[in-house]
C-alpha cells in the first residue's frame, strides 16, 4: 500500500454515515449567506453509507478488490489478488458513544435555497483517493 502501512486499523465497520463533499456543503453556505432573513438549515445527502461501503470503494478507486472475512471485531479484508490482509477491525477505534446512524434531512434547504448537491458519494471517494494517491507519487 504506497509503503505508508501494512494494514488499515479502523472501528465500528457497521457506522451509517451521511458522506458529503466541502464544495457541496461551501456552496450551501454561500446560499444561506444570500437570504434576506437568518435561518437554519439541515446540510446533508439525505442518504447513508457505512464505513465498511466507504473503504470498498476507496480501495477499489485505487485498484484493489476487498475480500471480508469474520464479524464483529473479527472483522478482516484481504486483498483479493494477493490475499494479504488490508483492513481490520481494532476495537480500540471504536467511539466510546458510538452513534450507528447520523443521517441528515436536507429537504428545507433544497427547497428554500434551491440547493442540492452535485458530488456524489462515489464521485467523493474517488477524488479523495486519487488526490491521495497523486501526493504519494509527487513525493516520490
Amino acid at each position: 500500500m504506497n509503503g505508508s502501512l501494512d494494514c488499515l486499523e479502523l472501528g465500528n465497520m457497521d457506522a451509517k454515515r451521511d458522506w458529503g463533499h466541502a464544495e457541496d456543503y461551501v456552496h450551501a453556505m454561500w446560499l444561506m449567506l444570500q437570504q434576506e432573513t437568518p435561518d437554519d438549515f439541515v446540510i446533508a445527502t439525505g442518504e447513508t453509507r457505512t464505513v465498511r461501503e466507504f473503504v470498498e470503494r476507496a480501495f477499489a478507486a485505487a485498484g484493489i478488490a476487498l475480500s471480508w472475512h469474520g464479524s464483529g471485531v473479527d472483522e478482516y479484508a484481504t486483498d483479493e489478488k494477493a490475499g494479504n490482509t488490508l483492513v481490520k477491525v481494532n476495537p480500540k477505534f471504536f467511539r466510546p458513544a458510538e452513534v450507528e446512524l447520523l443521517l441528515g434531512c436536507p429537504e428545507k434547504a433544497e427547497k428554500a435555497l434551491g440547493w442540492c448537491r452535485k458530488v456524489s458519494f462515489e464521485q467523493l471517494v474517488e477524488r479523495m483517493v486519487k488526490h491521495d494517491l497523486a501526493l504519494i507519487r509527487a513525493k516520490r
